[in-house]
């Protein structure tokens, strides 16, 4: 049976992702054109930006007092999207005054969906739609599925001018992400 939740809440008891290797080949890439509609209503090219871009990609944020999808809490990975959002968010300052020139999010939602998260969570930068798998194709990125709905698996890049030179895959705790970015952003 589905549970109603709290998105920004992580339950203590989440399974960890395993290390698959299904981003191994990332590292190094040149970024191919690829057309992305933001949330603020923007096109964004991942491979046109200058400078460093953080991009946390994760499967979907859930919406308070909305079923999640059966069995979701024990899919590795699945549950925490909220959090990492917020963790984004919160360390927003300290990683522009580490050198990155943009951030975003980044899911299979569309932009419409992404919207509400965007705005209810006060999030300072865009979140980025792949809703119809472009990048995710290109890339090889890794998913899974779940009540119907093909999502992708949540993971860190860091891009210098259209080359991905740091992907942070699996991710766990989802809520430890941006400062897990900040500690290599720092070494």
């Amino acid at each position: 049976m589905a549970t109603l939740h709290d998105p920004t809440v992580l339950p203590p008891d989440i399974p960890a992702p395993q290390d698959d290797g299904a981003t191994r080949h990332l590292a190094g890439m040149k970024l191919p054109a690829l057309p992305l509609a933001a949330t603020d209503g923007s096109i964004v090219d991942l491979a046109a930006l200058r400078g460093r871009t953080v991009v946390y990609v994760y499967p979907r944020t859930g919406r308070p007092g909305v079923n999640l999808p059966d069995g979701w809490d024990a899919i590795p990975g699945a549950r925490g999207c909220t959090p990492q959002s917020c963790s984004f968010r919160d360390h927003f300052a300290e990683l522009k005054q580490l050198g990155v020139a943009q951030v975003f999010g980044l899911s299979t939602q569309d932009s419409d969906y992404q919207r509400e998260a965007v705005e209810r969570l006060h999030l300072p930068f865009p979140v980025l739609s792949d809703a119809n798998f472009t990048l995710t194709r290109a890339l090889k990125l890794p998913t899974f599925a779940v009540a119907g709905m093909t999502l992708l698996k949540r993971m860190v890049f860091v891009i210098d001018d259209g080359v991905m030179i740091k992907v942070f895959y699996p991710v766990f705790p989802p809520d430890k992400s941006a400062e897990e970015v900040i500690t290599w952003l720092r070494a």
